[in-house]
């Protein structure tokens, strides 16, 4: 926020509107050549107004007391300025009126008020990369200020549908750095979304009188999120790497594939959290970082051989963990290797092997989603159905077994007939 501002104080008569020959005074405050405007609910005779001096003329009773009153105010409004330059905090000509009208406790609120106290509100209850998602969200808002308004800070009661269309239409000229383009329709809404609730803390709050947000219709794109087929898991599990870098980025890919843990959570395993389950077999027993929802994954053959090929490894002894410890980027750059050593023509993501375990591995092998919901730690049911793909193998295998189901019927029913004929 700025740390020096211009700041004036004058004096003005609406002279259009006199009445019987008077005029109404206002003070107008200008901080940054922006206006606020105070009536003063006080008239005086048009005739004594000097509109060049901002004052009455003459020394009678009505000016120089009217004159006084002036002088009074004008130490008010001053005083209130180098109160708040004293604290550092916000300075706009809206804000000194507040505080002089004493509507500032709540009209004064600005967004940055807000975003300071969900920040604090946020710090021990979000994940850390929720955070930091609602960082970048906030450093987009205030670069639209200075960018578009001219500003550092506003009211949140200037918040309106005006102001967040102009915001989506800033959000889709961003081109972040390093990115091949500007952001996409989902990103941006999901900064405006993240803007929402944000806001709604402040509605919630009763900083604000009314929604910004209640015409506002937030409008995604359908994405298709890609996952690697039965046979593409095949080939990939099957494929001999000669680099040893290239086979553990493989392995810890293949063993999301047939758990559904996120990178994340894989890179925070330890040996203590694989566990005998009631079943006899060994478990994943862990806690995700994003929501901190218990999850409780059987291993399957495929994962548990994975696991004990880097038991007692040096990659995993160094550092006390179950697999081998990879930051994200450079596991999402070598799968790009990977996926061409093995011709698969997919954008090959870490995050791709949680789609696949919830559509390759257990929706399309008939497990239940409330299953597939439980094993990928999802709250809700909602979320686990974004993986609800109907796979063409699985309706060519429904298919095929209604076919023999109708095929039944009409045997037994020629057989029936048959029969009935008969006797």
């Amino acid at each position: 926020m700025r740390s020096t501002h211009t700041f004036s104080i004058l004096f003005w008569a609406d002279q259009k509107n006199a009445i019987n020959g008077e005029v109404l005074i206002y003070a107008r405050i200008t901080v940054d050549k922006k206006r606020a405007n105070i009536s003063l609910k006080r008239r005086v005779p048009q005739n004594l107004w000097d509109p060049k001096k901002k004052k009455l003329r003459g020394n009678s009773h009505q000016a120089q007391s009217a004159n006084q009153y002036l002088d009074q105010i004008y130490t008010q409004l001053f005083q209130i300025y180098q109160d708040l330059k004293f604290k550092g905090e916000l300075i706009t000509a809206q804000l000194i009126k507040a505080q002089y009208t004493g509507e500032a406790d709540n009209k004064g609120k600005s967004l940055k008020n807000i975003f300071e106290y969900h920040s604090k509100k946020i710090t021990n209850t979000l994940a850390s990369g929720s955070i930091r998602n609602f960082g970048i969200t906030e450093n987009y808002v205030f670069k639209f200020l200075e960018q578009k308004r001219k500003t550092t800070d506003i009211y949140l009661n200037q918040l309106n549908f005006e102001f967040l269309s102009h915001f989506e239409l800033f959000l889709s000229e961003v081109w972040p750095t390093g990115h091949p383009k500007a952001l996409g329709n989902n990103t941006r809404m999901k900064h405006i979304q993240r803007l929402r609730k944000v806001v709604t803390l402040a509605y919630h709050l009763e900083w604000i009188d009314k929604d910004p947000f209640v015409r506002w219709k937030m409008t995604y794109d359908k994405t298709n999120r890609e996952f690697l087929s039965e046979q593409e898991l095949k080939k990939l599990e099957n494929k001999v790497f000669i680099s040893e870098r290239l086979d553990r980025v493989r392995d810890l890919f293949v063993f999301s594939c047939y758990t559904g843990i996120s990178y994340v959570d894989i890179m925070n395993l330890t040996p203590n959290h694989l566990v005998l389950g009631i079943d006899g077999g060994y478990w994943i027993m862990t806690k995700r970082q994003k929501t901190n929802t218990t999850v409780k994954v059987p291993l399957l053959g495929q994962a548990l051989d994975i696991v004990n090929k880097y038991k007692d490894h040096p990659v995993t002894a160094v550092n006390n963990s179950l697999l081998p410890v990879l930051t994200n980027e450079k596991l999402n750059m070598f799968l790009k290797e990977v996926a061409n050593f093995v011709g698969i023509n997919k954008n090959l993501t870490f995050h791709m092997a949680r789609h696949t375990f919830a559509t390759t591995v257990t929706l399309s092998n008939g497990v239940p989603i409330e299953t597939v919901s439980k094993l990928l730690g999802h709250s809700k049911i909602a979320t686990t159905q974004i993986y609800a793909r109907v796979l063409e193998n699985k309706v060519s295998a429904d298919m095929n077994a209604l076919k023999n189901v109708l095929l039944n019927k009409s045997k037994d029913s020629t057989v029936a007939k048959n029969s009935k004929a008969s006797s």
